[in-house]
């Protein structure tokens, strides 16, 4: 949504930001450098707000208690900073509190670590009233361990929850108050607001479709595969995180009804904060009759990206005998990727390869979700006088007649059909 501003107004100039991603050597969880700083770049590039100047790894044998740097390397960003004029520095992992102070003091500039950086997008991406709620706990949780005042400089231009700051240390008891009273007033709003959800799922239950949820690292192309399926339009840009609200659309694959469902995207040392904020918005997923585990295949990490995906499902308590079907998306840049998906998939197992730009591969996922969900059928007779309409007219709709013949009173139909779908039609 774009903003009006006022006649004769300018938008603020975004803010100059150096995106430094620390190389722990000591690190057992360590990954590639080049592609971790990249991801810590479109992170970075997901706030309107940052305009990203320069990305650099860092290489560290160890940090260091007080600026995280070797004081040779904070001299050398600070001439860099300063000569660039940078306004904000994103660290791409954690930093203490005594650290972020200073290396603000130093550097004369802002400074977010990774969670902060993730905070401020969830902020800007946050539509739903639940997700709103889980956002604002977070970041108050967050702020409490750092006992830090809002950061407004990007309060100012876009009214995200900015997290750099610091208060003296005479306002740290207050502040510690006035966050546990807010957080409290916070876990009242969103019991409503749970509650209200769990009603919608209860009535749904009634007329109980299978949900099929898209789930897949960030950026996988979970947004633009679920408006290609049913038509929405979720924002589906070329960023991380573009979606943080699931979205759900029910959908109708060879004569079954099903509910899609589009939820945030998962990353890689994700702060444990949030995975707990966001549990709520990902209990379309625990509740799921299939799982579609959206991969984007031609990412140079996308194997570490699948196994970090598989970690968080088993963390939230998915049922491991909810069936998943594996997408092997952005095919269209890989082409071979294509033909090895296609050759594992011919005993009907393993991936299924599309482009959910292109369309390619769509046809044959959508026939896999339904094979895959299509429940037992028996074959029934049944006599509808024409008094009874609406009900053929609804089996029509279902596309369960196999045979049709009309008598002097009536039809006799030859029927086949699901158990949900009997109990539905006597419902009716």
């Amino acid at each position: 949504m774009t903003d009006t501003l006022p006649e004769g107004a300018t938008a603020a100039a975004p803010t100059r930001a150096l995106v430094l991603h620390p190389d722990m050597k000591n690190d057992p969880d360590r990954r590639a450098a080049a592609p971790a700083l990249e991801e810590a770049v479109a992170l970075a590039a997901a706030l309107p707000a940052i305009e990203v100047v320069a990305g650099e790894v860092v290489p560290l044998p160890k940090p260091q208690p007080g600026m995280l740097f070797g004081s040779g390397k904070v001299a050398e960003l600070k001439s860099r900073i300063e000569a660039a004029e940078i306004e904000l520095v994103l660290v791409d992992g954690p930093v203490s509190p005594v650290q972020q102070r200073n290396l603000e003091k130093e550097w004369k500039v802002k400074l977010l670590d990774r969670t902060g950086l993730i905070l401020e997008i969830f902020s800007d991406r946050a539509r739903t009233r639940e997700g709103v709620l889980q956002v604002e706990m977070a970041a108050l949780s967050y702020q409490r361990t750092r006992l830090v005042r809002a950061w407004t400089h990007l309060e100012r231009q876009r009214g995200g929850l900015g997290f750099v700051g610091g208060p003296g240390e005479t306002q740290i008891e207050a502040d510690r108050r006035a966050i546990d009273e807010q957080l409290t007033r916070l876990r009242r709003q969103l019991g409503k607001v749970q509650k209200t959800r769990s009603l919608h799922r209860a009535a749904r239950a009634k007329v109980p479709y299978p949900i099929v949820a898209l789930v897949g690292y960030t950026n996988a192309g979970k947004s633009t595969l679920f408006n290609r399926l049913t038509g929405a339009e979720v924002m589906a840009k070329d960023m991380l995180f573009a979606t943080l609200d699931p979205t759900m659309r029910r959908l109708r694959l060879d004569g079954q009804e099903v509910i899609l469902s589009d939820t945030v995207g998962f990353i890689s040392d994700l702060p444990t904060e949030l995975v707990a904020a966001f549990r709520a918005t990902l209990e379309e997923v625990l509740e799921a009759d299939l799982i579609l585990h959206v991969r984007d295949i031609a990412h140079a990490e996308t194997e570490a990206q699948a196994e970090e995906v598989e970690t968080i499902l088993a963390s939230l308590g998915v049922d491991p005998d909810v069936p998943v079907i594996e997408v092997w998306n952005k095919v269209d840049l890989l082409p071979e990727m294509a033909q090895e998906a296609a050759e594992r998939r011919a005993g009907q197992e393993g991936p299924v390869a599309i482009s959910a730009i292109t369309g390619q591969g769509v046809t044959a996922l959508t026939e896999t979700i339904a094979a895959t969900l299509a429940p037992a059928r028996t074959v029934e007779e049944l006599f509808l006088p024409f008094a009874e309409g609406r009900k053929r007219a609804w089996l029509h709709e279902q596309e369960v007649i196999e045979a049709e013949e009309q008598t002097e009173e009536g039809y006799a139909l030859t029927l086949r059909w699901t158990s949900r779908q009997k109990e539905r039609f006597k419902a009716l």
